[in-house]
């Protein structure tokens, strides 16, 4: 089975923009297809020009968040629709009340799998919320 990897980056171009890990030298993907299932990086409010949307409001980086996750899985021949599981994080429980109705706005009829968890921080002190996804692409549309 072939792997396709989308969106490759590294990060010594995106983390020197935040003075974290400038010299390391990691070569990652947003998303990986590997035959008819499709892996997402965690989505946060940063955009793929590494503009960070919603600084202070769970909801606005959820709705970002919820925009790339379409973006990558449509990019990978996914839709919507193909999202089986998804794991969400957020730093404070009563952000839960924020977030969970953007993500029944994005997810409308796709009924995934669901985890939630409150964890004391992320990977930027900026990020308040973070969302993993993965889909299987129904043999029809794959």
């Amino acid at each position: 089975m072939a792997h396709r990897r989308f969106r490759l980056f590294n990060t010594n171009t995106i983390a020197g923009r935040d003075g974290e890990f400038p010299d390391l030298d990691y070569g990652l993907s947003r998303a990986v297809r590997a035959g008819n299932m499709v892996f997402l990086q965690g989505q946060t409010g940063r955009t793929f020009e590494g503009d960070f949307v919603g600084e202070g409001d769970p909801a606005a980086q959820a709705d970002q968040a919820m925009k790339n996750v379409k973006l990558l899985l449509e990019e990978a021949g996914a839709r919507m629709e193909d999202i089986c599981k998804i794991t969400t994080y957020v730093k404070d429980h009563g952000h839960r009340r924020l977030i969970y109705p953007v993500l029944a706005n994005h997810l409308r009829g796709v009924n995934p799998c669901s985890t939630g968890l409150v964890v004391t921080t992320l990977g930027h002190p900026l990020v308040l919320f973070e969302i993993d996804v993965f889909a299987v692409i129904d043999s029809e549309n794959a």
